[in-house]
């Protein structure tokens, strides 16, 4: 009953929307005729909405059937235009502005305790002398392992108002007892840099994303990769689904000289809008090759469309998202948004990258397991066969290569997907979490042994005897283990296991310098 009521409900609020957004655009005229309402769209909204919360039946949560309701009504735009919850809301946005108020810990809950997996550089627990495989007792005095703990509770008890204090009651190894730790609350520095070093003289660099910070990361890094003598870069945006326009210019930027347009957007309600480059590009002339997959989107499409279509750098991967639309924020009182989509982008030589739409949001989103049905991660051909790019404009990079529009972007050179990376066996071991489990539970006194990233790295690796270990000891979670994927994914575990490990003690440099020594991409990249 109360479903369909919802449901009733839903669809009442959204008729309303309609009329009042109608009553908006055109001012209470319709058709040349006025239509003799007296009120404010909203305010009739918010009207139903208080009756039905004051009035109805049954129990309703009016402020979810509201946010369910308006974006229902933004998805029947395009798949891209959403409504955010505050929770959803606040969380991108301390992604993108590059920092929160806490104390700077990663960890994972093992049987109910909290383990330290990672300390933010800098940060008030690492000030404090927290480090990684410390496991959390108590807090502020009161027990705080072995009480049921979720990942809420856990966040609302860390993070808090700047220079406010918390106490953790901490078990380290080797100590006889709990030892209570003060911390005081501080700005927690997100870093939009997954990885920066450098092998043999060239630099590799990946990006999460393209957040407020990510410009002066870039630079911090490359400062310090050109000192260690890299002569070429590798840029990683595979799996960078974007984020800000702004960051995703200036990166390009970088390696523009003066003058280049970098990309322009316009709208109907959006002039259009040019990008230039400057003349103060800290990588104007080294040789560039970017990364991209089928998860690099938006932002990450900006700047490798850019790159491409300027001959700047040479595309190396699969091809990318597609998506072209430029969203903004529209913030409300409640710390609710919108993401509203107000332009299209359109790269160089003037093509949008936008795959279409006109199917639905649930085709949108089930595009990119098509592209794996149809075999397109395997083969170039297939790729250029999607109806995407058949029948499309053609558009030509400055030296006249050509270029695709529609449906992503293309790498000028095509890399297809490691089957052994995608079997149903290592999704459920990174889904459970159990790589770093292994980590805690087993390998501490391993890596303890080892007093640099690079001795690790060189000398140490996953036997066999290691793997049946890893395995028996994630059949205790993993009730079915199917042996043909164990087979197939075998090496990639290893290298898994011995990436985590790497982490857990040396950090992200460390975890993607394993992980690159066997991924085919990464050392393509370095041959070009």
């Amino acid at each position: 009953m109360k479903r369909i009521a919802g449901i009733i409900f839903r669809t009442v609020i959204l008729i309303l929307i309609g009329i009042a957004i109608g009553i908006l655009i055109t001012g209470d005229n319709i058709g040349g005729r006025r239509i003799g309402l007296n009120f404010s769209g909203p305010d009739k909204i918010s009207r139903v909405l208080d009756l039905v919360s004051t009035k109805y039946v049954d129990s309703v949560n009016t402020d979810s059937v509201e946010g369910a309701t308006v974006n229902d009504m933004l998805q029947s735009l395009d798949p891209h235009s959403v409504y955010l919850p505050a929770k959803q809301a606040r969380s991108i946005n301390e992604r993108l502005e590059g920092g929160f108020n806490g104390i700077g810990l990663e960890y994972q809950l093992l049987r109910d305790t909290l383990v330290i997996t990672q300390v933010n550089a800098g940060g008030p627990a690492a000030k404090a002398g927290i480090i990684t495989g410390d496991r959390i007792i108590q807090v502020d005095g009161k027990p705080f392992s072995g009480t049921k703990l979720k990942s809420d509770r856990i966040s609302k008890t860390f993070r808090g108002e700047k220079d406010t204090q918390i106490t953790l009651g901490v078990v380290r190894n080797g100590w006889k007892a709990i030892k209570n730790i003060p911390i005081k609350r501080g700005r927690v520095a997100l870093s939009s840099l997954d990885a920066a070093y450098t092998t043999g003289n060239t630099g590799y660099i990946k990006i999460s994303k393209f957040a407020s910070t990510t410009d002066n990361d870039f630079k911090d890094a490359l400062k310090t990769l050109k000192a260690e003598g890299m002569q070429k870069l590798v840029l990683d945006l595979r799996g960078n689904g974007g984020g800000y326009l702004n960051t995703a210019t200036a990166l390009a930027d970088e390696f523009l000289p003066g003058g280049k347009l970098i990309v322009y957007t316009k709208g109907s309600h959006e002039p259009r809008t040019d990008y230039f480059a400057t003349d103060s590009g800290n990588y104007e002339k080294g040789a560039l090759t970017v990364l991209i997959d089928e998860y690099s989107a938006s932002a990450s499409e900006i700047l490798a469309g850019a790159l491409q279509d300027l001959d700047r750098a040479i595309i190396v991967g699969r091809r990318s998202f597609g998506k072209g639309l430029v969203q903004q924020q529209f913030p409300f009182a409640d710390g609710t948004a919108i993401n509203l989509t107000v332009a299209r982008y359109y790269t160089p030589s003037g093509r949008s990258i936008q795959k279409s739409y006109k199917n639905g949001v649930a085709s949108y989103r089930n595009e990119l397991a098509n592209r794996v049905r149809k075999g397109e991660l395997l083969s170039a051909e297939s790729s250029l066969s999607d109806s995407a790019f058949i029948g499309g404009s053609a558009y030509h990079t400055t030296k006249g290569r050509k270029v695709f529009s529609r449906g992503g972007i293309m790498p000028d050179v095509f890399v297809p997907a490691d089957t052994t990376e995608n079997t149903q066996l290592v999704e459920d071991l990174a889904d459970n979490q159990l790589f770093t489990a292994y980590v805690i539970d087993r390998l501490q006194p391993v890596i303890a042994k080892y007093a640099t990233a690079d001795s690790f790295i060189d000398q140490y690796h996953i036997t066999e005897d290691v793997l049946n270990n890893f395995i028996a000891y994630a059949s205790q979670t993993i009730k079915y283990i199917n042996p043909a994927d164990l087979k197939l994914s075998k090496e990639f575990i290893k290298t898994l296991i011995k990436a985590h490990a790497a982490r857990f003690k040396w950090g992200n440099n460390a975890y993607y310098r394993v992980l690159n020594t066997s991924d085919t991409t990464f050392k393509i990249a370095l041959l070009q």
